[in-house]
C-alpha cells in the first residue's frame, strides 16, 4: 500500500527526527522519504489529520480477548481491529481462553488466525496445564511455536518448587516466566482492596500483603534459581519498593502496571459499579502515587491496558458475583496521556515492553518497514459508550475525562483508521 502522511510531528526519543514535523512517503509498506514537503506526484493516498503526531507502533503487553471458547466476550478479528483503532500495532495475548493456551496447536491457531490483520499478535502460553498449577506445560514446544512468555493469567503459582523448576528449565531457551502476584491464602475470599473504603462498604478486602508476600517469595526463588521473571500488573507501594530493591541487586526481573491502577483508586468503589471490580483490586491513592513514581524512575518496566472483556451476563450483576476485569484498549491513550508527559508515555508503550519480551523494535527512518501509530495528544473529551469498540462494554473509564485521540495505525502494509 502507498500512502503519503502529511505534516506529522514525529515523536521518537533518541532520534534526530524527534519533535520534527515532516511528510512521510510510504511505498509498499516501506518508508521511502521523509522531508518537510513531499509532492504527491503519484497520487498516493493522503493521510492528513489535525495536530497529527506519529510514533513507532504501540505495544500492549497484556490483552485478553475470548476466542477460542468465549467468542461472546470478544473474537480475534474484532479484538485485533479494536487494538489497531486504539493505536496498537502489537499485542501480547493472554492464554485465558477455552481451551487454555497450553499446547502448540492453539499457539499456531492464534498466530495463523491473526496473520492478515494489521496488529501483530504475540501469544503468551500458559505456564501450567489447564491453569491448575500442578504440572508445567511443554514450555520448549510453546516457545518454538511462537509463545513469547509463559504464565497462568490471574492465577498465582502456589507451588514454590514448580516456579523454581520453571525458571531453571526456561533458561535453556531464554524463556520468560510470568508469575501473578497474589497469595491466594492471604487474599482469601476478599474481592476489593482492604482499606477504610472496604470497611465502610462492608465488602471483604484483599490486603496489600497478599501481593507483597507473593512477590517476596518469587524474588527469593528467582535469586536462587536464576532465569527471567516477569511480575504483571503490580498494584501496591511496597511491591514497587520490593522490585526496586531486586533490580538494584541485579536480578533479571521485570514488571508492569495496568492503566487503571495509575488512573483510578479505590474511592471509585462507593458507586458499587462492577466495572471497578478488578484484579488486582484498585488500591489507595498512596499506592497510586507510588506506582506513578515507579513508572517515572524506571522500576516498573511498562504500562499495559490489561484489557479483559467480560460479557454483560457476568458483569452487570451483583458486585459479589460479578467477574473481575475491565476493557482498556480504547481508553488507554486518553487515560495515560493525561497523567504522563508524552515522551514518557511513548517510551512505556513502544520500546520498553518490546525489550522485556525480546521483540524487534521498529524505527521511523528511511528504508525501514513502516509500523507507526497516528494520534493527537491534545484533545480532551469525556469517555462515553460511543467510544467503546469492543464487543463487551465493561469499561472502568466510562464518564472519565481523557486526553488524546488515536487516529489509527499503519502496519503490515495496512492502514487502519479510527472512524
Amino acid at each position: 500500500m502507498n500512502v503519503l502522511v502529511k505534516s506529522a510531528k514525529i515523536i521518537q526519543p533518541n532520534s534526530e527526527l524527534h519533535n520534527s514535523i515532516n511528510d512521510i512517503l510510504i511505498e509498499n509498506g516501506i518508508i521511502k522519504k521523509i522531508a518537510k514537503k513531499i509532492q504527491n506526484s503519484d497520487q498516493y493516498k493522503i493521510v492528513e489529520f489535525p495536530n497529527l503526531h506519529i510514533s513507532i507502533g504501540w505495544f500492549d503487553g497484556s490483552v485478553s480477548f475470548g476466542e477460542p471458547g468465549y467468542e461472546e466476550r470478544e473474537t480475534l478479528e474484532n479484538g485485533l481491529k479494536v487494538a489497531a483503532q486504539s493505536g496498537f500495532t502489537g499485542i501480547a495475548l493472554n492464554p485465558n481462553t477455552n481451551p487454555i493456551v497450553d499446547n502448540k496447536s492453539i499457539i499456531e491457531f492464534l498466530i495463523n488466525k491473526s496473520k492478515k490483520t494489521a496488529t501483530q499478535l504475540y501469544p503468551i502460553g500458559s505456564l501450567t496445564k489447564n491453569f491448575e498449577g500442578k504440572e508445567l506445560t511443554e514450555l520448549f514446544d510453546l516457545k518454538y511455536s511462537g509463545a513469547i512468555a509463559f504464565g497462568d493469567y490471574k492465577k498465582s503459582i502456589s507451588n514454590a518448587n514448580l516456579l523454581k523448576i520453571a525458571l531453571q528449565y526456561s533458561q535453556s531457551f531464554d524463556g520468560i516466566v510470568i508469575s501473578y502476584p497474589q497469595n491466594k491464602d492471604i487474599a482469601g475470599t476478599g474481592i476489593v482492596n482492604e482499606s477504610v473504603n472496604s470497611l465502610k462498604l462492608g465488602i471483604r478486602g484483599i490486603p496489600n500483603f497478599a501481593e507483597e508476600l507473593q512477590i517476596t517469595r518469587d524474588l527469593a526463588i528467582l535469586e536462587y534459581a536464576g532465569g527471567k521473571l516477569h511480575i504483571p500488573t503490580i498494584s501496591t507501594e511496597n511491591s514497587v519498593n520490593l522490585i526496586r530493591k531486586a533490580k538494584s541487586k541485579g536480578l533479571n526481573i521485570s514488571c508492569s502496571v495496568a492503566a487503571h491502577h495509575l488512573f483510578l483508586n479505590d474511592n471509585e468503589l462507593i458507586s458499587f459499579d462492577t466495572n471497578y471490580k478488578l484484579l488486582p483490586p484498585l488500591r489507595t491513592f498512596t499506592d497510586q502515587k507510588a506506582l506513578l513514581k515507579g513508572i517515572k524512575d524506571g522500576t516498573i518496566d511498562f504500562i499495559t491496558s490489561d484489557h479483559c472483556p467480560i460479557d454483560i451476563e457476568h458483569k452487570k450483576i451483583e458486585f459479589q458475583t460479578a467477574k473481575y476485569g475491565t476493557i482498556g484498549l480504547e481508553s488507554f491513550f486518553g487515560a495515560i496521556n493525561s497523567i504522563l508527559k508524552l515522551d514518557e508515555f511513548i517510551e512505556n508503550i513502544t520500546t520498553k515492553p518490546r525489550l522485556v519480551f525480546d521483540i524487534n523494535i521498529p524505527k521511523i527512518a528511511l528504508n525501514e518497514i513502516a509500523e507507526i501509530t497516528l494520534f493527537n495528544p491534545d484533545e480532551n473529551y469525556i469517555f462515553e459508550h460511543k467510544h467503546l469498540l469492543s464487543t463487551s462494554k465493561n469499561s472502568a473509564f466510562l464518564e472519565k475525562t481523557l486526553k488524546g485521540k488515536v487516529y489509527g495505525i499503519f502496519a503490515k502494509n495496512k492502514l487502519i483508521l479510527n472512524n
